[in-house]
């Protein structure tokens, strides 16, 4: 049954119209739904088969605009790594090429998405009706059916004129779909659209729609970083000359990451010019058939070659539009690369004179430490073998550690150093600072050589710091250490070592008491208050020869402790003999005793004038004395 025998049906019979047309309408809706899947499928089938004119993929389009961008953003590295007048340049040069290859690659996409967009209008000339067209002839069926309609129906007319208005709002929003998502349009469209996003990710950069690339003020201001020259070798500190070889080691594998970014660029564009160049080989066999097949032709066919030609002409533009960047490109990246090269040499060359005068330096640095050793073992061994006092020995060899010491660290710190006022003023803030932080340390080790001077003190001397009485068993650069001796009786070690710092020899209060070495000579005395009535000067007599008996035993040590004073210190002591002084106190007759001991024995010797002296009392007729205790 024809669409037009339904339709007569239709209009005679009135009562099952409504339902038929219901029918029908559900029919052609299914059977459109077929043709739009069918016709996708056909569409799809058909671009496959046709041959491409564009040169690029659309993927190849981008992946090349990705990668040029990427590239030419290492020029802000190149910035940084340029230090020298010559970097500047090569940098200068370097970016007027980066920018003239982001332009072709720009102009490459442009030409290329053209391409692609006459490459899909020709596949839809030449394809089957897609299903764009068939929904549009379904559109003009369904407007014919409404004016016969309306010509023909007589009753009715309102519902069926309902139903076909319903059923074109349809076609129009499923043939505006079709339209909208049609794979060949939104693939060209979105190419486009890449390009353009991708062009505004570069700011330093002017990239208009059409023509060449030119840099913007920003991209200009860019062109002159600060450059930083390194140092020069010869005037150079050793720690200037380890910054600038590690800096320079820096740059060259900063020029090598770039040169690998461009020659990876390079093969690239050489690889995508392959396609270009069979292109257009293919479209000039082309022409040259259709000149050989324009001479044979009549006016009808001279007509229809005419047509080719100008098709012909117009891809060989485009194409060469796509070819002719791709090899400037490629020519531009050569030179790109040669400056690179330049400039590696120009830096290897930098980087092996800074190691050169850095080795130098070093080698100086070790000579002058070996020479300082050398000259301090010489001290040391000369002191070993000519000084034989230990005393004397070991002060030397301590002023030879700490002179040995010093020169290394001067000389340290002079070869790391470029500026030498710059070195001392800082020597001088440390000297400052350190003479605040360790001021106590300080003055103890000043206070180390005044205590090992011509009358210092030694290991084994007897000395007495405030209350404290000890024997000397060791001297620190900083502080001593005393083994206590107990003050009261019999002079013996209390198990106690005491530790004092050396700055005691500088603080007023305390004071610090020290006998002469081989000396431990000392005099006592004694109060004795007298009977009344007695004979004193028979008295003193008396207690001059007890005292002086009990002397007498000790007398040859007394004696040779007193010469050992008088030599030490040129003075006149006089003799070691006992005293006895008689003078009133509160109306009483008091005598005082005085009388030499040597730390040896001088307990005993306290013990035995005591004993002496109460003899002497006790002879006498009177009542005896009180003895007040020994001071």
């Amino acid at each position: 049954m024809t669409l037009r025998s339904a339709r007569i049906i239709a209009c005679g019979t009135v009562g099952n119209g409504v339902a038929f047309r219901m029918i029908y309408f559900r029919t052609r809706v299914i059977t459109l739904a077929l043709l739009i899947v069918g016709g996708a499928t056909a569409s799809a089938a058909d671009a496959s088969t046709d041959a491409a004119v564009s040169v690029l993929t659309s993927k190849q389009v981008i992946e090349i605009l990705d990668d040029t961008v990427n590239w030419y953003r290492t020029l802000a590295t190149q910035q940084q790594a340029a230090t020298q007048p010559s970097d500047l340049l090569i940098l200068y040069a370097n970016r007027q090429i980066a920018n003239e290859v982001v332009g072709l690659a720009f102009d490459i996409a442009r030409a290329n998405a053209e391409l692609l967009s006459s490459q899909e209008n020709a596949e839809s000339a030449s394809a089957p009706a897609s299903s764009a067209d068939r929904l549009a002839q379904e559109n003009t069926d369904v407007d014919t059916q409404v004016e016969n309609l309306q010509k023909d129906i007589k009753r009715d007319s309102t519902q069926q004129l309902a139903m076909l208005k319903a059923k074109k709002n349809l076609l129009d929003t499923m043939s505006d779909y079709v339209e909208q998502n049609d794979p060949k349009v939104a693939d060209a469209n979105d190419l486009k659209a890449q390009i353009d996003a991708i062009a505004s990710t570069v700011p330093q950069l002017s990239i208009p729609t059409n023509g060449p690339v030119t840099p913007t003020a920003g991209a200009a201001a860019t062109t002159q970083p600060s450059a930083v020259s390194l140092p020069i070798a010869g005037k150079s500190g050793i720690w200037d000359l380890s910054l600038a070889a590690l800096g320079l080691h820096r740059k060259l594998k900063t020029i090598d990451l770039i040169d690998t970014g461009s020659a990876k660029l390079a093969r690239l564009f050489a690889a995508d010019s392959a396609p270009s160049e069979a292109k257009l080989k293919a479209y000039t066999a082309r022409s040259d058939s259709l000149v050989q097949e324009a001479r044979n032709a009549d006016a009808e066919a001279q007509k229809v070659l005419r047509n080719q030609f100008d098709t012909l002409a117009w891809l060989f533009k485009q194409t060469s539009g796509v070819l002719l960047p791709l090899d400037k490109a490629q020519v531009q990246l050569k030179q790109y690369q040669h400056n690179l090269a330049s400039w590696r040499s120009a830096t290897e060359a930098e980087f092996q004179e800074a190691l050169s005068a850095l080795g130098i330096r070093l080698a100086i640095l070790a000579a002058m430490l070996f020479v300082v050793w050398v000259l301090a073992e010489v001290w040391k061994r000369t002191v070993v073998r000519f000084i034989h006092e230990t005393r004397r020995r070991y002060q030397l060899l301590l002023v030879q550690r700490i002179v040995m010491w010093i020169a290394m660290v001067t000389i340290v710190g002079l070869n790391f150093t470029t500026d030498f006022s710059s070195f001392a003023t800082f020597a001088g803030l440390l000297t400052a600072g350190l003479a605040v932080a360790m001021q106590s340390v300080l003055v103890s080790v000043v206070g180390y050589f005044f205590l090992i001077g011509k009358y210092g003190i030694r290991v084994g001397d007897r000395i007495q710091i405030g209350a404290v009485i000890g024997e000397v068993i060791d001297i620190g650069l900083v502080r001593m250490h005393l083994m206590e001796l107990n003050s009261a009786g019999p002079l013996g070690p209390t198990g106690r070592v005491v530790a004092f710092a050396n700055l005691i020899v500088f603080q007023a209060s305390g004071g610090l008491f020290k006998q002469i070495p081989g000396v431990t000579l000392s005099w006592h005395e004694s109060t004795l208050d007298l009977p009344g009535g007695s004979d004193y000067a028979a008295l003193k007599g008396r207690l001059l020869a007890a005292v002086g008996a009990v002397l007498a035993k000790y007398q040859d040590e007394l004696t040779r402790q007193t010469r050992e004073i008088e030599r030490s210190t040129a003075t006149v002591s006089g003799d070691s003999m006992a005293q006895v002084q008689m003078h009133l106190s509160e109306g009483r007759m008091v005598a005082l005793i005085r009388y030499p001991v040597h730390g040896e024995h001088a307990a005993q010797i306290d013990e035995e004038v005591a004993q002496a002296v109460l003899d002497v009392i006790a002879k006498t007729p009177h009542p005896p004395a009180r003895l007040p205790p020994n001071s």
